[in-house]
Parts: structure tokens; C-alpha cells; sequence
């Protein structure tokens, strides 16, 4: 069957059973519905199921599912993790379109779980309902006012709007719907738990074509079908959908407890990363980023102008915040000269009317000022927004200002922003709440948001509609390779030089005397180095000799080499010692790598070689296959790409060469993806400019044979 699935019957469904409806208002099936049947707007049917009851709430129950009236389109379970299977057989026979499971108990909770959960797969293969958790807190529609859920919440949080939630944990999730408080609105909230059949990425693709869902937020904990997640991160670029997304699981403890939590596979986190940014997934870091990200692209979508204005009535606050747009790398708006003169003919002599605007105490004694002079920055055509922060709450003249700016934000195409900067919370907090203005806690959060809202329209701008990344291409059959086999460095510069990768002229010798002549025939000086199947790091046991200027040190390097391998791998067969070209210093070391990530499939990695890869960890990353402007992205990207570009008087490198040989390697891996494993070509010689880029060494780790070796 289908991975995909319309969402629309259990968004907002005709008809809904709770089973294990109850009377007891504190347990799963008393809240659940407490929740749909006092404080929803369903218009539908309601069937309550309980084998124990004939009434429940008032209303007759009915004892299982397959003795229900009609077939529901939604089955809500809450009943205990050891009837739940029973509960869903009965509904996917029955021709039940979807459950939503909120009891616990399963994958979560150890091996026999993740047994149950794989029946429950099977059970969707079979009669095709769709499974939504286990171990989630329901789904909530609020901008149909719907609650499938059991949180005891739902009641307070009712701020719809045009933001759609999907998250797979619940907690995080109500601590995003609680910002209702600040004026955050809603529409849509599903916590997909344990996700043993629909995914976050479901929710991202109906969210993408809903039309009451304008901006996309997603709290993830593991990615577990990169291709569908994928899916849904295009379908949402391509209907104009902005996604912002916290990923959990970055480092070692979150990954640990993302595991624990939601059976999560959490990914490699530079991996995922750089899947994001590719996708156009507006990465943050924190629930509060997370939430003043996704409001300013709520309220108004960035446009190409870049200039920010500030204006507030505090000089320190105005240098403040001026310092961290700068330190930020986003612009301050250079006002128009009929923007200046009226800020001149309201403002008195001693105010600040460049940007930014310190209108100093003058609001105090004339508060129409704020209206005039705030509106003339606004209407700037340089200015995309303004910038308002607020110092401290000063009673009545705090909610002045805060009601001049609900009427000026009113007159203008574009946000003012907020920023309450005190602990006092005053009447004014809430006028800019109410107004849809929800203002951000502090300077550097609402600059993080600014900058995010910016960077997304220039990727937007830049976007290549037409990428699919090559794990969307691949048929589901092609599985990953169970037992790779590396290729000696010989199979691996051959399988390269086809690739059309430039290698160097290379032989190799079982004598000391081949060696000798190897190195005539090619020039000097030369390297030399041992060739072995089971020897993939030659350097770490001296098998590597380099500079080797005559015959002299060609013999020496043939006798070091064989007495370095005798000692550190004596058990150890070799092929015999490669005689190849040695490279000047003249040119840079780099390092091209390609893996297969088991959720997101091939990844390259560039950077330049040394102290720049391991001890600062310089790298760019990209999906393939790679494009001829991704490869220009990654090579820029690094923060050492001065050093290939010809910095404070350095030789041009020949990055057009460097380049080449990044997208044949793609080329070749996306012929075959199924074949590889993992490519490390370290180092690559990049020569000044027109003399090429050259793969010195090559790891190449595959599922290869006689054929695919050719």
C-alpha cells in the first residue's frame, strides 16, 4: 500500500469511538472525553466504547468497536498497552480509516514492545487503517477547536491561528502551544509519539497543502524515513511553506534519551543538518527561537529588502541593540531623506532620528508622537522591519507606545517586532499579544529570529526547485550493503580514474628493482606506498614514504616500508608498493569523502586537509547528487576557502578543477548508488590555478566484484 495517505478524515473526522471511555474524570479515557464532548465544537458522531459500561458520560456505550452502529472514521484508544492490538484488529477489520493511540507501553519500553509495534505494522499492511503513535498525547485541531486528546490543557490553549505543530514528544510540544500566552496562534497540533506507522513527515506534507497552515514548526526527536521526511520538506518548499524545525538528539546525552523517550533514531546531527539547510528547514536551537522564528514568518513573509530599523526611547537600549545587528551580520536601514525630515520635524534637537531612533523622554509629554514618527520609519522603503524594544514597563506610557504601535503596525505591509526586555510583565505585554504582535523576551533572541526570516528568503531565492536528492531517486529495494569489501588503492584510483577523477600516474611493484624502474619511468621525486586489502590506513604503520628524489631513496622507502609492516601487522599480506607522482607544495590538501547515512542515504563531505578537518572540524556537507552551484557552495562555505581563493597575496587555487572532480564523483556514486558504501579521497591536491586537482589517495568501501570493478 501507499506511504501517503490524506489526512483529512482524522484532522477533522465525521465520526469518532473513544474506546476505554470513561467517568473517571483523572484517567486517559475520562479526559479524552471531558475534552471532545465539553470543551470541542465536533459537529460529528461520537460513539463511546467500554466493555463494562452501558453509560459513560451520560451517553450509552457500545462494548467494542466491531459492534458500533456505523464504522467510525477515527477510533481514539485508551485502554491499557495489552488490549490495544486487540482494539486495532478489530478497527482495521471493521474498515476503521484511523486510530490514534495514546497508551504507552511499547517500543519505548523494550523488546517486547517493539514486537507489539511490529504487529501493529503488519496489521496496516493488511487492512489498510492508518496507526497514529502509540505513546502520544492525541491530536488537537484548533482551528476547528477539536481535542482528541487527553491533556487536561486542551481547555486553556485555544489560540488558533495559521501555524501547524508536528512534533513526536508531547511535553515539548505543549510548552510551544502555551506561548498562546504571548499571542502565538495554533491551528493544528499532532505529537506523533512512537510513530509506528504515520511520521512527522506526514503531518509536514498535509500541513504543506492545508490552507488554514501558513508557517510549519516541528520538534523532532529522530528521523526514521528519510526519504518521506524528505518528500515533505520539498512538498513544503514548493507550496511556499516556511519549516522550523528543533532537532533533539545532538549530541551524545540528547541522543541517549531521545532513544529512551520515543524509540528514536536520532540521526547523525552534522548529517541531518546539512539536510536541512539544503531543504530549506530553518534549524534553531532552543524552544524560545523556535517559537520567535515561527511567529515573524507568521505575521508577514520576508521580502528582498534587507534593512532593519530600530526605534525605542532608551539610548543604551538603541546602542545595544544596534551592536547586536552588527555583531549579527544583518543591516541597519540607511533612511531616506524624506524619512529623516520628518523624523527632524517631530523629535526634539537632542533625539538620535538616524537609525537607530532614540525618541528619548518626548513620548512622555506628547505620546501622538510615537504614532508620526514610528509610522515614518516604517513607510522607509529601505526598512523590511522595525525593530521596537522595550526597556522596562512604565505603566500608562508603556501601553501608549504599545497602542501606537498596534495602530501604526495596522497602516504597513511589514512587522514591527516587539521585544520586551523586563521580568515586569505590565498591561502592555498583553495589547501586543492581543494584537497578534507577540513580542520576543530579549534583543538576542528577536536578532536570531530576524536573521533566520532573513536567511530563508535568500535561500528561497537561490533554490533549485528541480533537486531531488538521491535517496528519493533510489528504489526502495535497494538495500544497504551487508558486507562491503575495501578496495586496495589501486581498485580505488582505478574505479576513480573511470569516474573521470583525476589520479596520478601510478605502478605497482613486487620488487625493490620494479620499484626503482617505476620511479624513472614516472620522474621524480615520488611516493611510495604498501598496497594491502587489510591495510586501509598505511600512514598509522608507516607504509607510506613520500619526496623520494632519486634511486637511492626509492630503495631505502621499498626497505622501510617492508620492515614497518613486518612489525606492526606481521600477519598481514600485501599486493606489493605503489610507485606514484609526488605533488609540490605548491598546491592545498583537501579532503572529499561521500557516506551513505542509514536514514538520509549519500552525503559528501569537503574541507581542506590537517589541523582544519580534525582539529576544527571544517567542513561542509551536502546531499547528492551534487549540483554544479551546490558544489560552488560547499567549496565557499568552509571558513577556510580564503585560503583556496587567493587571500592576503596567496596563489589562486584551481577551484574550477576542485569542482570537477567533486561532481564526477557524484556523478559516479548516483550511476550506482546501490554499490556504494563509502568514498574517502584524502588528500585531493588542488595546484594553482589551470594545474587541476589531483586525488592523491583513495578509500573505497562498496558492495564491488569482478563486474562492477570492470
Amino acid at each position: 500500500m501507499s506511504t501517503k495517505s490524506d489526512l483529512s478524515l482524522l484532522v477533522n473526522p465525521n465520526s469518532v469511538a473513544i474506546v476505554g471511555a470513561s467517568d473517571r474524570a483523572e484517567s486517559i479515557g475520562g479526559r479524552v472525553v471531558e475534552n471532545l464532548l465539553q470543551f470541542s465544537s465536533f459537529s460529528g458522531t461520537t460513539y463511546l466504547v467500554n466493555a463494562t459500561r452501558d453509560m459513560v458520560a451520560g451517553q450509552p456505550c457500545w462494548p467494542s468497536v466491531a459492534e458500533l452502529p456505523e464504522t467510525p472514521d477515527v477510533i481514539v484508544v485508551a485502554v491499557p498497552a495489552a488490549h490495544v492490538l486487540q482494539v486495532l484488529t478489530e478497527a482495521g477489520e471493521r474498515g476503521v480509516r484511523f486510530a490514534i493511540i495514546l497508551s504507552s507501553g511499547f517500543g519505548e519500553a523494550g523488546e517486547e514492545g517493539k514486537a507489539v509495534e511490529q504487529e501493529m505494522r503488519d496489521l496496516v499492511q493488511r487492512t489498510g487503517i492508518r496507526l497514529y503513535g502509540p505513546n502520544c498525547p492525541g491530536l488537537v485541531n484548533i482551528n476547528q477547536k477539536l481535542g482528541f486528546t487527553f491533556s487536561p490543557s486542551f481547555r486553556h490553549d485555544l489560540n488558533s491561528g495559521p501555524v501547524g505543530l508536528v512534533t513526536q514528544g508531547g511535553g515539548l510540544g505543549r510548552n510551544v502551544m502555551q506561548a498562546m500566552t504571548r499571542g502565538f496562534g495554533v491551528g493544528l497540533w499532532a505529537s506523533t509519539g512512537n510513530e509506528v506507522d504515520l511520521q512527522v513527515a506526514d503531518f509536514i506534507e498535509y500541513m504543506a497543502k492545508a490552507d488554514d497552515i501558513q508557517v510549519i514548526v516541528t520538534l523532532i526527536e529522530g528521523i526514521k524515513d528519510g526519504r518521506r521526511f524528505m518528500e515533505a520538506l520539498k512538498t513544503a518548499a514548493d507550496h511556499g511553506k516556511p519549516v522550523i524545525g528543533l532537532k533533539v538528539g545532538r549530541s551524545e546525552y540528547g541522543q541517549k534519551a531521545a532513544q529512551s523517550h520515543t524509540a528514536s533514531i536520532t540521526g547523525v546531527a552534522e548529517v541531518n543538518s546539512a539536510m536541512f539547510r539544503q531543504m530549506g528547514l530553518i534549524e534553531v536551537d532552543d524552544i524560545d527561537e523556535l517559537i520567535d522564528t515561527a511567529w515573524l514568518f507568521a505575521r508577514f513573509r520576508p521580502t528582498a529588502t534587507k534593512g532593519l530599523a530600530i526605534y525605542c526611547s532608551s539610548g543604551g537600549t538603541a546602542a545595544l541593540s544596534a551592536d547586536m545587528v552588527g555583531v549579527a551580520g544583518l543591516t541597519l536601514a540607511q533612511f531616506g531623506e524624506q524619512t529623516a525630515s520628518r523624523l527632524n520635524s517631530k523629535l526634539p534637537a537632542y533625539a538620535a532620528t538616524g537609525n537607530p531612533v532614540d525618541t528619548t523622554t518626548a513620548i512622555l509629554s506628547d505620546p501622538d508622537l510615537v504614532d508620526e514618527t514610528m509610522l515614518a520609519v516604517a513607510q522607509d522603503d529601505a526598512v523590511s522591519l522595525v525593530l521596537l524594544p522595550i526597556t522596562l514597563d512604565y505603566g500608562a506610557t508603556t501601553v501608549s507606545v504599545a497602542n501606537s504601535a498596534v495602530r501604526v503596525q495596522k497602516q504597513i505591509n511589514k512587522p514591527i517586532l516587539p521585544i520586551w526586555m523586563t521580568d515586569r510583565m505590565g498591561d502592555a505585554f498583553q495589547i501586543y499579544a492581543q494584537a497578534g504582535m507577540m513580542p520576543a523576551r530579549s534583543v538576542g533572541k528577536a536578532i536570531k529570529a530576524i536573521g533566520r526570516w532573513q536567511a530563508y528568503e535568500t535561500w528561497r531565492q537561490q533554490r533549485d526547485a528541480s533537486f531531488v536528492p538521491l535517496l528519493m531517486t533510489m528504489s526502495k529495494t535497494d538495500a544497504q550493503i551487508e558486507l562491503p569489501r575495501a578496495l586496495t588503492e589501486v581498485e580505488g584510483k582505478q574505479w576513480l580514474a573511470r569516474a573521470g577523477v583525476a589520479v596520478p600516474d601510478i605502478e605497482l611493484c613486487t620488487s625493490e628493482e620494479q620499484a626503482v624502474a617505476a620511479a624513472q619511468r614516472i620522474g621524480f621525486p615520488v611516493v611510495a606506498k604498501v598496497v594491502s586489502e587489510v591495510i586501509q590506513h598505511k600512514s598509522d604503520i608507516g607504509g607510506v614514504q613520500i619526496n623520494l628524489s632519486d634511486e637511492n631513496a626509492v630503495r631505502q622507502a621499498w626497505r622501510t616500508i617492508q620492515d614497518n609492516v613486518k612489525k606492526h601487522a606481521p600477519d598481514v599480506a600485501i599486493d606489493g608498493i605503489l610507485i606514484e607522482r609526488m605533488y609540490g607544495a605548491d598546491g592545498v590538501e583537501v579532503i572529499v569523502g561521500v557516506s551513505r547515512d542509514p536514514v538520509l542515504g549519500h552525503v559528501m563531505m569537503f574541507g581542506l586537509g590537517g589541523i582544519y578537518v580534525e582539529l576544527f572540524k571544517d567542513v561542509s556537507r551536502s546531499l547528492l547528487p551534487l549540483t554544479d552551484t551546490q558544489a560552488d557552495r560547499m567549496i565557499q562555505e568552509i571558513k577556510s576557502y580564503p585560503i583556496l581563493s587567493g587571500a592576503r597575496g596567496r596563489a589562486l587555487m584551481d577551484i574550477d578543477a576542485l569542482k570537477k572532480l567533486m561532481l564526477a564523483l557524484s556523478d559516479a556514486i548516483v550511476a550506482n548508488p546501490e554499490l556504494i558504501e563509502e568514498v574517502d579521497v584524502n588528500p585531493v591536491w588542488v595546484g594553482p590555478k589551470g594545474q587541476g586537482a589531483v586525488a592523491l589517495d583513495a578509500l573505497v568501501i562498496g558492495n564491488f566484484n569482478q563486474d562492477t570493478l570492470g
